[in-house]
This record gives C-alpha cells, structure tokens and sequence, in this order.
C-alpha cells in the first residue's frame, strides 16, 4: 500500500458518501467492543474514526486493528459512511489496514493529554508532546503570526534583512554574551541586529528582521530564553513617537488577524482574544514610581523596575501600555537622551499587563553624542570602530524597537511558561533535545 494519502482527516465529511479514499498518519487510540473495533486515526489537520466489525470486514483488518500499538504510523484505505454516532458524523469503513511504522509501548507520556505531565517530561519527550492538540494549536498559531507579521511591515514599506550571528567583538556590551571559538580566534553569538540594523537605516531607510539571538544570562524565570526569537524593526527619519505608533498598529493588527485566521486554535487553547484599542496607555517612569510607591513598594529614582515592581504595575494596567521617559543611564548607549533632560531619554518599554514585550526608542545618530555615550558606559570606542565609521558619512535621525516574539505567543496563547511556546527551547539547563 501506497503511504500517500489522498485526504487529510479535515476533509472527511458526509459529501464523500460512497468514496474510496486513503490516510495516513498516527494511531490515536483503538476501542475493542468485542465484535467491533474503532479506531481513531489522527494526521496534523484532525481525527476520524475507522470501524471495523468482525462479521463484515475480512478478519486480517479485524485483527491488525486490534494488535495496533499507539503512535504507530499507519495507512488505511477504505469507504466514507455517513454515522450519527461518529463525533464528525462519517466514518470510515476499511478494506486494507497497513502498519507503516510500529511504535513502543508504553510511551513516554500520553499524546491526548488524558494523564497529564510535568513539562520537563514533556520538553524531554517533544516529539511526542508536540502531537497533543493544544501544543500542535500553539505553532499553528506561531506560523500564522509569523506570516502576518511579514505582511505587516511589507505593506509599509519596511524590508526584511537578515544580519550576522557570528561578531568579531561583543559590540553592545556587557556580559551576557556567548563566546565561541571562530577559527583560533574568539568570536560572539550576537544578542540582537541592533547595530546592523541602525546602519541599514543609512541605505534602506526601514527595515525589519525575525531571527534567533542569544544570550547568556543565568535566568530561571518562566519568560527568559537564551535562544530567542526576536522582532526586530528601524526606521529613519522616524522619532519614539512613530515607532510606538507603529506597534501599537502591529500588535492590533495581530490580534485580529490571528482571531481569523486561527479560530479553531483559539479554541482548542480555550482562547477568546479581546481587540486592541489603540493608543495604548503611556505612564512615565517617574508616573511608575509614584504608582509603586501608593501601593506600599518603594524604589529609589534610577533603579530599574523589578519583576516584583512590574506585576504590581500589570495588576493597574492589565493591557498593552507604555512605560515612557526611563533614566538614559538604564538604557543602552544608542538611546538618545532628552534635550530637555539628559538625565531622562527618548526610550520606551511596552508591557503586556506585567510582562514586558517590546523595548525601544529614538537613536543617537550624531557621532560625537554616540562616543560620549560610549564613553558614560564604560565602553571603549575603538571596539565600535567599524559601527562609528557609518556616523561620518550621513547617518540618518532613526528610531526602532526590538519585541519578544515567544512572549507575545504566551500571551496570545494563554500559557503561563515561554517553554510551552518554542518548539525546542533553550535555557541555562537544557540543550537537548
């Protein structure tokens, strides 16, 4: 038997009344009464139900339903039959049943998610766990944002880039870098395109990039990777106030497209996404402190705001909102501080009730400004040599932001863990599978 179908299980309806059709795909589970068997046959779109009765179908299909492990990787080629019992209002009755593959039994958890696991069992068994259908809902829904967020800023003029992952030098700084050797001579895993980005604004004027970065922070949250996937946009001759304005129009136009587009997802996930209402709240950070503050938690000006900090913010504002006008010294050097108020610069966070999903703001583009900052930093100049030379010859004023895109599907999603939405994630404790 061929192990090409010629349906998916979603196409398994009552107009085929009669027809001769053939799957493939994965035991989901047998049910023995005795003198009939069903079983549940699942591929990536559903599952049907195939039934088998001994004194109507040859006893060799009657008999290899019955030995079929779980998982097992399977062809079935029968007659679609209207029934009003099956759950899809057809069923399937055979006339050949092949095993393509055998699998073992016990498995290592249970794919329909009956007996529930811990997810460290679940990450170590992913190829199992990723045929639950709410984990398989999960990436239907990550490819779909993915997509839309292509159409998004190809439709405004944006152009998508990819950058290196491989830097002579650990260019933004500090120490949350991987190095690697490179040839006999070190070399760095870079954490984001963000110095890629802001020289590309010199050329293509708006660009955007979806990659993977890394980096080396010994974190044990639940919303911290050091492999993550990140949105990464730059506009020239745009200020805060335009970039914010545009993921305010990104972050609605998700939200509805993902309602569309992925509806049975949503559903399996048990997900009712509200629209987004743009503008999104701002609150200073000085307007922060004062919140904190009432409700009892104190944090000195110039301190960052602490998880702790933000989940009492997120209980106020349980929607998109803006953390504007932060200190320059808590931002990197690229961010340009405030004409008005150098102490304060033009920089933006925006957060998701407590969860902080995008970081961004207007950029340095004057050489002599950007070498103080560097200076302020405790970074040398001459590591940024190659990055500097692009401010001698018509950088252009440009803003951008960077956005986490696991932590946006968390909350799209509902899940409580950036785990449960990466395929194989990476963290300070796992690198396999």
């Amino acid at each position: 038997m061929s192990f090409k179908r010629t349906h998916y299980t979603s196409q398994v309806n009552a107009e085929l009344e009669g027809t001769k059709i053939r799957l493939v795909g994965w035991v989901h589970e047998v049910r023995d009464l005795g003198g009939i068997r069903f079983l549940l046959l699942r591929d990536r779109e559903g599952v049907v139900q195939v039934t088998a009765k001994a004194k109507e179908n040859p006893e060799e299909i009657f008999e290899t339903i019955g030995k079929l492990t779980k998982e097992s990787v399977i062809a079935v080629e029968g007659v679609v039959k209207k029934s009003s019992k099956a759950k899809l209002g057809v069923e399937v009755i055979p006339y050949k049943v092949e095993v393509i593959n055998e699998a073992l039994s016990p498995l290592p958890l249970d794919p329909t998610g009956k007996i529930p696991a811990e997810l460290n069992t679940r990450l170590d068994s992913r190829f199992i766990d990723l045929r639950r259908p709410e984990e398989k809902a999960v990436f239907i829904i990550h490819h779909h944002l993915i997509q839309l967020t292509r159409e998004f800023f190809s439709s405004r003029g944006f152009i998508e880039v990819v950058t290196p992952r491989i830097l002579a030098t650990a260019t933004e700084g500090g120490a949350t870098l991987f190095s690697i050797d490179y040839f006999g001579s070190k070399a760095y895993l870079a954490q984001s395109p963000q110095l890629y980005k802001e020289e590309l604004t010199g050329s293509l004027e708006k660009v955007f990039e979806i990659g993977l970065f890394f980096r080396a922070e010994e974190s044990n949250t639940t919303y911290h990777l050091n492999e993550f996937l990140s949105l990464d946009i730059e506009e020239a001759f745009a200020d805060e106030e335009d970039v914010m304005k545009l993921l305010e129009e990104y972050l609605t136009f998700i939200f509805r497209g993902v309602k569309e587009r992925c509806p049975n997802e949503l559903k399996t996930l048990g997900r009712r996404l509200e629209d987004l209402t743009p503008p999104f709240k701002k609150l200073t950070y000085d307007d922060a402190l004062e919140v904190l503050r009432r409700k009892g938690l104190e944090i000195g000006w110039g301190e960052d705001l602490s998880t702790p900090a933000l989940r009492i913010l997120g209980e106020f504002f349980n929607e998109p909102f803006f953390i504007v006008d932060w200190p320059t010294h808590l931002k990197p050097f690229y961010i340009m501080p405030r004409e008005d108020d150098p102490k304060l610069s033009y920089s933006f966070d925006l957060m998701y009730g407590w969860l902080e999903i995008a970081s961004g703001g207007r950029r340095i583009h004057r050489k002599d400004q950007l070498i103080k900052r560097l200076e302020e930093q405790g970074l040398n100049p001459e590591n940024f040599k190659h990055h500097l030379k692009c401010y001698d010859y018509g950088m252009p004023p440009h803003a951008g932001w960077g956005l986490g895109l696991a932590r946006l599907l968390m909350i799209i999603t509902g899940k409580d863990d950036i785990r449960e939405v990466v395929l194989y994630p990476r963290d300070r404790w796992r690198l396999t599978p």
